[in-house]
Order: structure tokens, then C-alpha cells, then sequence
């Protein structure tokens, strides 16, 4: 929809070049789900929470830092998936679109 949307000329190498844009958003939200899924923000947030606890001292016991699920456990698995498929079809569709561009 890109393509017939933005597009001036309906060529091959500007579908490549939508395609491309769209394949490279799918790879830095795919990036950033792994990253995450692997626990790397888990102590970041974990010493956030910390810090907000006993900088400013509250008194709610309904909120206790320590019990909240830290980003990795949050993590939707299913949805992990599904975007680790279309990502790497993405960058296939990609690949085989620039080798039919540079060999026509």
C-alpha cells in the first residue's frame, strides 16, 4: 500500500525502495523485542524502580517495586513470533527483489 500510495513511478526500484523501508522497521522493532525479551533493560529498570523508592520516600504499600514484573517478564511471546516471521520474509522478499534487479 506504500508503493501505490507514495509512489511517482511504478518501477520496480522504487518498490525495492518501499519494501526496504518497510522491512527496515519491522528489523528495529524485531531488534528492540529481542533485546528486551533477553532481560538487558531488566536491571536498568529494576535500579530506576530502586531509586524512586527511596528518593522520595513513599509510604503506599500497595505499590511495592520489588514484586512489579520487570520488562522481560512482561514479554508477549506470540507476538515475538509472529514479527520474527514476517521480519525475516520481509528481508527475503528483499533480497530476491535486488537480485532480480541487478541481473535484468
Amino acid at each position: 500500500m506504500i508503493f501505490f500510495i507514495f509512489s511517482k513511478d511504478y518501477n520496480l526500484l522504487n518498490f525495492i525502495n518501499a519494501v526496504f523501508y518497510l522491512s527496515f522497521f519491522y528489523l528495529i522493532v524485531f531488534l528492540f523485542m529481542y533485546t528486551a525479551k533477553g532481560g538487558f533493560f531488566d536491571g536498568v529498570t529494576f535500579g530506576f524502580r530502586r531509586f524512586n523508592t527511596l528518593m522520595f520516600k513513599r509510604n503506599d504499600y500497595l505499590e511495592d517495586w520489588r514484586n512489579k514484573p520487570l520488562p522481560s517478564e512482561k514479554f508477549n511471546a506470540s507476538l515475538y513470533q509472529r514479527l520474527k516471521f514476517q521480519t525475516s520474509s520481509m528481508l527475503v522478499l528483499l533480497i530476491i527483489l535486488l537480485v532480480l534487479y541487478y541481473t535484468m
